[in-house]
């Protein structure tokens, strides 16, 4: 982490119910790619602007850390799970959306504290105690996106989420999945996504240990980018930090590293 994401101070403010404040506003009409050629990064941007707006009630932060107590926090997300908390850290700043069920209110939060907590070697308990709670759990992973899925070859199949032949982890996804198929008709690597919003979809990619250094977990990473672009959204993939193999599938994929994370509080 650098010290830019994590500067004393910041600003707390109030979202409002249903629409993010105007700092984070949703662009009513965004560029869309053909297939045939790049979207550009400046109008991946501008998708995940509205992306993180939309899931955050605020962005971009208008703050080195800017915390966001909104009541959109408390709808149910893609899988009908629930954060306390929820977050995105990067080189512009940060936005930490607080859901009004940890009896926060904006004005009584100091914002240094929150800031020295996502410090902390524990935030897990540094946030507990700032928000006087007995215990929260906190997780931070790399959070990437992309404007330029790699150019790797199509090996993969869209089959609905209820398809009888999918394993059960590849059947929670609110989306079409991608599937490789073995020789004999086997799922050898799949790729879901979590439609979050309009504007922005999480891959998640899984590839059966009898498959795996064929090279089709980023292959099929790269083919759903290009399909969540086609779509009018940004692709998103997110990864614990030691997990190298999965960073790797990104890095090849063309989802780069650019500094982001995504943090969560339960």
């Amino acid at each position: 982490m650098t010290g830019t994401l994590f500067q004393t101070g910041g600003t707390m403010i109030r979202g409002a119910d249903d629409a993010p404040p105007r700092n984070g506003a949703t662009p009513l009409t965004l560029p869309r790619s053909n297939g045939r050629r790049p979207l550009g990064q400046a109008a991946a941007e501008a998708r995940l602007t509205a992306a993180l707006a939309a899931w955050l009630g605020a962005w971009p932060p208008v703050e080195p850390v800017q915390v966001v107590v909104w009541p959109g926090r408390d709808r149910p997300g893609w899988d009908g799970g629930r954060w306390l908390g929820l977050g995105v850290e990067s080189p512009l700043g940060t936005v930490f959306s607080l859901s009004p069920l940890l009896g926060t209110d904006a004005d009584a939060v100091d914002p240094h504290r929150i800031s020295m907590a996502l410090r902390a070697a524990d935030p897990a308990d540094a946030l507990a105690s700032a928000f006087s709670r007995g215990t929260l759990t906190f997780g931070r992973s790399v959070f990437r996106w992309s404007d330029r899925p790699a150019p790797l070859p199509e090996v993969g199949e869209w089959v609905p989420p209820d398809d009888p032949r999918l394993p059960p982890w590849l059947r929670i996804f609110n989306g079409d999945v991608l599937v490789a198929w073995s020789t004999e008709g086997q799922v050898a690597a799949g790729v879901g996504r979590k439609r979050h919003n309009r504007f922005g979809q999480e891959l998640a990619v899984g590839t059966d240990p009898s498959h795996r250094g064929r090279g089709l977990a980023r292959a099929l990473v790269a083919q759903a980018g290009r399909r969540v672009l086609e779509e009018g959204a940004v692709p998103l993939y997110f990864h614990h930090p030691a997990n190298a193999a999965s960073a790797r599938v990104a890095d090849t994929a063309g989802f780069p590293d650019r500094g982001w994370h995504i943090v969560g509080l339960t």
